[in-house]
């Protein structure tokens, strides 16, 4: 058969078949359901029939009763210090969905003047502040969006819309347009979009963008097909072949709740100078330099303004909320107790390689201080870690070693001591077998709310004993307070002592050491109540 025959014998599809195919090729590309009629192809059975109603979507539920302080007790789960920025923040996010939910009881109340709880948030980076949001708009069940305001520009030029951050808003709601319409957007560095003061002509990056958001903030309605969206346009022009007109997807702002942040560098320098142009009235009291962090709580929107905002924009933002920087206390606290700690991500690391990692309290503290230097907040956590710990994550797999301790040594001289731990086993158990006696001593003050500490000899001495049965020194520990506990109650039950210290004569013989303790303990007893009586 010739080539000619064979291209005349190929069957030619059909105009159904050839709309098939591109609407299965448009539905690849932008999703949905798409239905064309192109030119010479006859209307389908569904296309001359009505169709099924789609299915109702899910709406908002309006109810809302959580009070500020349980808004505050569950992010103080999470988000340590910043006491007075969660009380600011719980008050304000209450208030708002209080009002949300009256507006559903009481249609009327929607058209009432009412200020919207919109906040700015002051405060160096790498405290929580994203943290805080997230949280809240978990917590209340309501999609969030997280921007950052350096992507946009005014519309028209080239960069992202502000309106983008509503169509986000509906994505997060996984399309449902009506709890849309009551999530939360968080713009993050807000600070960047303030107007330089010298700049000339148009700033599309700065005003035009505090213009924009402006409106989003007061009330107005988006649609949810961007003019500049091409996607958004394909469907648009589908669905006017199909039906003979385009709906509108709308969302209104009213009840969407607007939150910026960012350090605003350079905003305390505007409040100083305001403060000493008063020296000499009652604001002198806060010049001193040891308070230079905390003159952000003195802002007021005048100081926004000088420092760029437009007045109108600041004066939709009136809840001031103002966090903190984190002590070398706070960060230690952060690494040992707090739910996302990055330490927990450590261990599973090393887990994955079956290598068990521990983390000294010590070792904890100096990689806090190393991370307080940094000025970075919590963050900071993360790049002292990973500088400290990048070539134990690469030589220990492929070692003998299956445990190890980020003590103080391992912070201050990362090379030095993975030399060691690799090179000399004994010394790497050593450290090993007397962290263990470490966590069993923080694990017994959680559980009984008391303090037992093992000094140097007899930590010597347990390690030796868990050698010797070949057995972990928890172990050990664990046979010495099983005896001791009960005598300890009845000491503290007697004094009121909550911190003992146990020596060598202790692991030697702890029936006999701790009968004297008792003994000391209802003398003193006796002693504190001859007093009483002596007194009265």
């Amino acid at each position: 058969m010739t080539m000619s025959n064979q291209t005349n014998n190929k069957k030619i599809p059909t105009p159904e078949e050839l709309q098939k195919e591109f609407e299965d090729l448009v539905k690849q590309k932008y999703g949905g359901n798409v239905r064309l009629v192109m030119a010479g192809a006859q209307p389908t059975t569904a296309e001359t029939t009505d169709e099924e109603p789609p299915e109702p979507k899910r709406t908002f539920d309006p109810k809302f009763d959580l009070k500020p302080r349980e808004i505050k007790q569950y992010l103080d789960r999470y988000v340590i210090q910043q006491d007075e920025a969660k009380k600011a923040l719980a008050i304000a996010v209450c208030d708002h969905y209080n009002h949300v939910r009256e507006c559903h009881e009481d249609p009327k109340l929607a058209d009432t003047d009412y200020s919207k709880q919109n906040i700015v948030m002051l405060g160096p980076t790498g405290v929580g502040k994203t943290y805080l949001i997230r949280h809240i708009a978990k917590l209340i069940g309501v999609p969030f969006v997280k921007a950052d305001a350096t992507r946009f520009s005014e519309t028209g030029y080239v960069g992202a819309n502000v309106d983008d951050m509503i169509r986000d808003l509906v994505t997060q709601a996984e399309d449902d347009v009506e709890l849309a319409q009551y999530g939360i957007i968080y713009l993050d560095e807000a600070d960047k979009i303030a107007t330089p003061p010298n700049i000339i002509g148009r700033d599309v990056s700065g005003r035009g963008v505090q213009i924009g958001l402006l409106k989003l903030m007061e009330e107005t309605e988006v649609d949810l097909r961007g003019g500049h969206d091409v996607a958004s346009q394909m469907q648009a022009m589908m669905e006017f072949q199909q039906k003979g007109k385009v709906d509108k997807q709308i969302v209104n702002t009213r009840h969407i709740l607007f939150i910026i942040s960012g350090a605003f560098t350079g905003l305390a320098d505007i409040i100083k100078k305001r403060l000493n142009q008063r020296k000499l009235g009652f604001n002198a009291s806060v010049q001193s330099d040891a308070e230079e962090e905390d003159y952000h709580q003195f802002v007021t929107p005048q100081d926004f303004i000088e420092y760029g905002f437009e007045p109108e924009f600041i004066g939709r933002l009136p809840v001031h909320v103002i966090c903190q920087n984190l002590s070398v206390d706070d960060l230690h606290y952060i690494l040992k107790h707090s739910e996302g700690s990055i330490i927990r991500q450590y261990e599973q690391a090393f887990r994955a390689y079956g290598i068990n990692v521990m983390f000294s309290d010590k070792g904890l503290r100096q990689i806090a201080e190393k991370a307080h230097v940094q000025k970075t907040g919590a963050r900071a956590l993360m790049t002292v870690c990973e500088k400290v710990l990048r070539d134990y994550k690469f030589e220990l797999p492929s070692t003998p070693v299956k445990e190890f301790v980020v003590a103080e040594k391992v912070v201050d001289d990362p090379a030095g001591e993975l030399t060691r731990i690799i090179g000399d086993a004994v010394y790497n158990r050593h450290i090993v077998m007397r962290e263990h006696v470490r966590q069993y001593e923080a694990r017994f003050r959680e559980e009984h709310k008391m303090q037992v500490s093992f000094d140097d000899e007899a930590t010597k001495l347990i390690c030796k004993k868990a050698e010797g049965r070949d057995c972990l020194p928890e172990e050990i520990c664990e046979d010495i307070l099983q005896s001791c506990q009960h005598g300890l109650n009845l000491i503290k039950q007697n004094t009121g002592r909550k911190e003992f210290t146990f020596t060598k004569e202790v692991v030697e013989d702890p029936d006999e050491v701790l009968e004297s303790w008792i003994r000391e303990s209802y003398k003193a007893k006796a002693g504190e109540a001859g007093e009483m009586e002596g007194a009265l």
